[in-house]
């Protein structure tokens, strides 16, 4: 007889925990949608300029599969090119590097830039509750350099990365990694790999109190008030609030910001986001603690609206933001 499982927790569309531990991911909202959730398999003939590749590294007893992205120019050009490294966003409990949202837009970021990607698949909560997900993103940067003094194999990055070009970008929670892989990536020893930028676009920086553009803003179905708050539930350490380093680095708890080593930082905010007013107190306390800090402000849009394919596809004026914020990437990896 098969033991019936009961649900005990969801977040609608995304997210579904049952009283026996499993933890179900398959979209379960608008049918439309499901295809920016499907798998990408990896190619390493150049479709449309761009090859793909996974390869595993091993890092502290468990396998991290990680994704890669190389320009077809890469084979010609005789210049190293530079080194993004990315992270998922998906309130540290869903998505992977591997779903068609993440892949048609990093491969837009790779050619633009003429850059190699790096996406690790960061582990997730609830399964792997915080700092999880900073530990797997840190090991991915601690393994880059191992292949930058040769210790590791990577032909793609050794044949065409600049090592001395790294910069670190991630949205949404992703955004939350960056901030945390920058501060200690400052304070250790990465030689060769400089850290030269980092790009959090759309940081998930909270509070515990209700912020006014949390009251205010328009709901989209890339962030609610319901994804903001079981997510982070499920995923910061057991007893922990919003005001938690982690998600609020501006906050009492965290380290002074003035005592961090940052690389340059652009803070990518959307106008219509939730989490806009704790992402622009982030960038003020930024300015405040004399860090090089720069802002860039999507006007008129909604947290990750540059995901959302369908929209980018039908909405003249998201496809034309969509463009401005890469151009805006590629001018911030131009100037560093």
């Amino acid at each position: 007889m098969v033991q019936q499982k009961n649900l005990v927790d969801e977040v609608s569309g995304w997210l579904r925990i049952y009283d026996d531990g499993s933890v179900d991911r398959t979209w379960t909202g608008p049918a439309q949608f499901k295809f920016m959730s499907d798998p990408v398999p990896s190619h390493e003939k150049f479709i449309d300029g761009i090859a793909v590749r996974d390869t595993i590294i091993s890092r502290e007893g468990h396998d991290l599969r990680v994704r890669l992205y190389l320009p077809e120019k890469a084979l010609e050009s005789k210049k190293k090119l530079p080194i993004i490294l990315h992270f998922q966003g998906g309130g540290f409990c869903i998505s992977e590097p591997d779903w068609f949202m993440y892949y048609q837009i990093y491969v837009r970021v790779a050619l633009s830039t003429q850059a190699i990607v790096v996406s690790p698949f960061l582990r997730r909560a609830p399964e792997h509750r915080l700092p999880t997900a900073i530990d797997d993103a840190f090991d991915t940067l601690l393994w880059l350099q191992s292949v930058a003094r040769s210790g590791s194999r990577e032909p793609w990055l050794e044949q065409h990365g600049d090592f001395n070009r790294l910069f670190l970008i991630g949205d949404s929670s992703g955004g939350n990694v960056v901030h945390e892989v920058a501060s200690r990536a400052g304070s250790v020893d990465l030689s060769p790999v400089r850290v030269a930028g980092a790009i959090p676009v759309h940081p998930g920086f909270v509070r515990s109190e209700r912020s006014r553009s949390e009251l205010k803003m328009p709901q989209s179905p890339f962030l609610t008030l319901d994804m903001l708050d079981k997510f982070l539930e499920l995923a910061l350490p057991v007893g922990a609030t919003k005001d938690h380093p982690i998600t609020c680095p501006m906050g009492e708890a965290a380290p002074a910001l003035e005592g961090l080593k940052l690389p340059a930082v652009l803070l990518c905010v959307a106008e219509m986001d939730l989490v806009r007013d704790t992402e622009m107190e982030y960038y003020e306390a930024m300015k405040k603690a004399n860090k090089d800090v720069e802002l860039y402000v999507s006007h008129g849009m909604s947290h990750s609206f540059y995901l959302n394919k369908v929209a980018v596809d039908t909405d003249p004026n998201v496809s034309a933001k969509t463009d401005a914020f890469i151009t805006k990437i590629k001018e911030f990896i131009q100037e560093h």
